[in-house]
Parts: C-alpha cells; structure tokens; sequence
C-alpha cells in the first residue's frame, strides 16, 4: 500500500525531515538528515492547484474552466504557492509596473474589463 508522505509534524506542525532511506530491490539503507524539496512541503490544496497548472499546461483561462474560478483567483492563488516557496528569481515590481503588466494583460485578452479593473484597484 503507497502512502502519501507527510511534510510536517501533526503534533506542532514543524517541518518534518527524511532521516532514512531504503531500496526496496537490494535493501541498500541510507541515514542521515535530509530535507524535503520545497515543492512537497506546500499545503496538499496547493500541490492540488499546481497539478491542475500542470495538466492545463499553463493556461490561466484553461485552468478558470476547469477550477471553475476567476483570473484574480487563478492569479491569486499563484502568488501565494510563490509566497510559500519563496521567489529569489524575480525581483520585486514598482506598483507602475504591476499596472502596466495588468493593462498590458487587458490589451492582450488575457484579462477583461471587469478583472482588470479589481486587480488595478488594488494597486
């Protein structure tokens, strides 16, 4: 029976780490401290969220469909996966730019009228 593994303590919620690992072929057993990858250790409906990503190939409308949910939630939730990995790749936007990629999104289709608007409200 395959079971999922965990990533964190169900006692105090600290992140667990991998202290043993076996082959199951030539029962090789390895020990020591090793840590999980970033990617496992996010919340099981962000794992979910991210598969769904995956399988629809990256396609922001392609996921509102099949999540049945809107461009600032899709776009939402992508940021918080981000926020919970962490994002030493992408330099933090000025507020004109984070608007001009929304209007920019607006010109393009990617995003109408209405979404365009709450997300530049925010801003």
């Amino acid at each position: 029976m395959v079971r999922t593994v965990i990533t964190t303590c169900p006692i105090c919620e600290e992140r667990l780490k991998v202290t043993k690992l076996t082959c199951e072929n030539c029962h090789t057993t390895i020990e020591n401290t090793f840590e999980f990858p970033n990617l496992l250790s996010l919340k099981k409906e962000h794992l979910q969220f991210i598969e769904t990503f995956i399988l629809c190939r990256g396609s922001i409308k392609e996921v509102e469909k099949v999540l049945n949910i809107s461009y600032p939630t899709v776009r939402n939730k992508l940021e918080e996966i981000i926020a919970e990995l962490g994002d030493p790749y992408r330099m933090k936007q000025t507020k004109e730019d984070e608007k001009k990629d929304i209007i920019d999104r607006l010109s393009s289709g990617e995003l109408s009228a209405e979404d365009a608007i709450t997300l530049l409200k925010k801003k």
